[in-house]
């Protein structure tokens, strides 16, 4: 794999996406594109919510994209514009600190978070000026990273008009980092993924040191998303950061109950690391170091040794202030037990059994189960929607992202396809005449695509 991102010449003619986006980008800024830049969305396979718990993930990126349309000038300006109208222009001066408004997240600031990371890791006083027009068509807040691809698109483009180079790994880590402006506390699979993905293959991506490995998926099944139609926002809710935040509690009242140092652990991973046990083991010691009932913050606190101040400022985040009972039990036996679920998937795809297909699918499975009921971030409609696929011939479904809403991903036996979409579709979206409007977009077949990429007019 090429350690930068690719920059690839290309007839813009010949592509209707990339030829539309150069129209409307003349027609607003009167003049043509000096370059575009693309970062894909992704849907992860398997292994939700433990990224920023340390462990493995394993998605593939997919065809929906953020794209953007770039020119540079002398105004000391960056404007930004995007080709759908329900989104406001938005213009911030090159010179000046970029300010992220965390209680108000607007598509433009998720960019500003892109070219505030570039700024900050190379030091840029003045940025180039800049005129951009930003296309997507991954549905936002679906569970297939719209928000983390948009700034990973930033982030490329405040590369490139500053003239910069970065690998893609560097260029992963900077917009994971520099994403958490908007107030998510995010682990990494989004950007790393949009950078490292390549055409034709699922990634296993591991953390610290940043790597991805190439998992062949199995002949005989693909992969359909469905959207529920319920859209999730992660940094405009708490509900994700309260789940960031119960797994660091959880880390450290298993190191306590192991005699380990607690001050100095974050992720559920390092516990695992320092004590030398396998996944098992760990399933274990939260069974019998944690009860299944809420903690009080004054039992934490307690059992810690810390006090209620210390609690707020070295355990909550900014919008988890208020929580005042964390189920830690749950939270750990859901990222423990995924951990090992992941290990198993890429192991099956690996070895390539006669029943590949069905041990996926039954991983899948036992993995939105987990979502569900451990880790509680599921909703309604999504349970609904899973069981409608299993249903209509998916031999395993799952929410994937962040959950609360957004997508299911289910593989489903080549065989059964055609049948599965309609299936679906007279289950589950024609019914409801919103859901139905939305359709086209929430119910497709999705191969493995390709990483973030500079074009530039042949």
């Amino acid at each position: 794999m090429a350690a930068d991102p690719p920059k690839l010449k290309t007839v813009i003619a010949a592509n209707e996406r990339l030829q539309n986006l150069k129209n409307t980008f003349e027609t607003k800024y009167g003049e043509p594109p000096l370059f575009y830049a693309c970062a894909p969305g992704r849907v992860n396979l398997i292994g939700e919510h433990i990224d920023y718990c340390g462990y493995s993930v394993l998605p593939m990126a997919i065809e929906p994209s953020i794209l953007a349309a770039v020119s540079l000038n002398n105004s000391g300006k960056i404007t930004l514009a995007n080709a759908n109208p329900l989104y406001t222009d938005f213009t911030v001066s090159c010179s000046e600190d970029i300010a992220i408004d965390r209680d108000n997240p607007k598509w433009y600031y998720y960019f500003l978070c892109g070219v505030k990371g570039i700024k900050e890791n190379f030091g840029i006083a003045n940025l180039a000026g800049m005129s951009c027009v930003v296309e997507g068509t991954i549905p936002p807040s679906s569970g297939l990273s719209s928000s983390s691809a948009l700034v990973c698109c930033a982030g490329l483009v405040t590369m490139e008009a500053n003239q910069k180079s970065l690998s893609k790994v560097a260029l992963a880590e900077i917009c994971a980092k520099s994403e958490r402006y908007i107030g998510t506390e995010g682990g990494g699979m989004d950007q790393s993924i949009s950078f490292l993905a390549e055409r034709g293959t699922a990634k296993l991506i591991e953390f610290q040191p940043l790597r991805a490995t190439d998992v062949k998926l199995p002949d005989g099944a693909v992969f359909v998303i469905s959207n529920c139609c319920v859209e999730m926002n992660k940094a405009a809710s708490a509900h994700f950061n309260i789940r960031v935040v119960e797994c660091r509690i959880a880390t450290k009242m298993l190191a306590q109950a192991r005699g380990l140092d607690s001050g100095r652990m974050l992720k559920l991973v390092q516990v695992q690391t320092e004590l030398k046990a396998s996944l098992q083991e760990m399933l274990a010691l939260v069974d019998e170091a944690l009860h299944p009932e809420p903690y009080s913050r004054e039992e934490i606190c307690k059992a810690l040794g810390i006090t209620p101040e210390q609690f707020s400022t070295e355990l909550l985040s900014a919008n988890t202030q208020q929580e005042t009972h964390f189920k830690l039990h749950q939270r750990a036996r859901h990222v423990y037990g995924e951990a090992a679920r992941v290990l198993q998937f890429k192991s099956v795809c690996d070895s390539e059994p006669a029943e590949s297909v069905q041990r996926l699918g039954d991983l899948m499975n036992q993995s939105h189960a987990s979502c569900r009921d451990l880790y509680e971030c599921s909703c309604p409609e999504l349970d609904q929607l899973v069981d409608i696929c299993l249903k209509s011939g998916s031999v395993g479904s799952r929410l994937t992202g962040a959950g609360w809403g957004g997508c299911a991903v289910s593989m489903v036996p080549d065989e059964k396809v055609e049948s599965f979409l309609q299936a679906v579709s007279k289950a589950y979206y024609r019914p409801d005449p919103r859901r139905a409007e939305m359709e086209k977009q929430s119910l497709f077949v999705s191969k493995p695509g390709g990483g973030a990429a500079i074009f530039i007019e042949e």
